[in-house]
């Protein structure tokens, strides 16, 4: 369960949409939305009212080396916007959840 979650994601976006009660994170580009509730549920202990996701797809990137033009492709990635329950917030930098004091 823990491996369909991958890393928070801290961007300006993110912290913008973070004061709504909304939460970006990068998870697994096979997993769906079920198991990625179930997932912040059981990880942080909070309750999960809605969760949007969205797939990035990757870049070409180039550069030149001594020996010419390289070529290559990052990786695609998705990424989940988690809304939560009005009341709770997830402390992303300590990993913890709950209801606000």
């Amino acid at each position: 369960m823990i491996t369909v979650l991958r890393k928070p994601v801290i961007t300006e976006k993110a912290t913008k949409v973070g004061h709504a009660g909304q939460y970006v994170f990068e998870v697994d580009p096979t997993s769906n939305k079920l198991q990625i509730k179930a997932a912040i549920k059981q990880m942080f202990d909070v309750d999960v009212a809605e969760v949007r996701t969205v797939r990035v797809k990757g870049k070409v990137k180039s550069r030149f080396t001594k020996r010419g033009l390289m070529r290559g492709k990052t990786n695609l990635r998705k990424k989940a916007y988690v809304t939560l329950v009005a009341g709770q917030t997830i402390d992303i930098v300590a990993g913890e959840g709950g209801t606000e004091e």
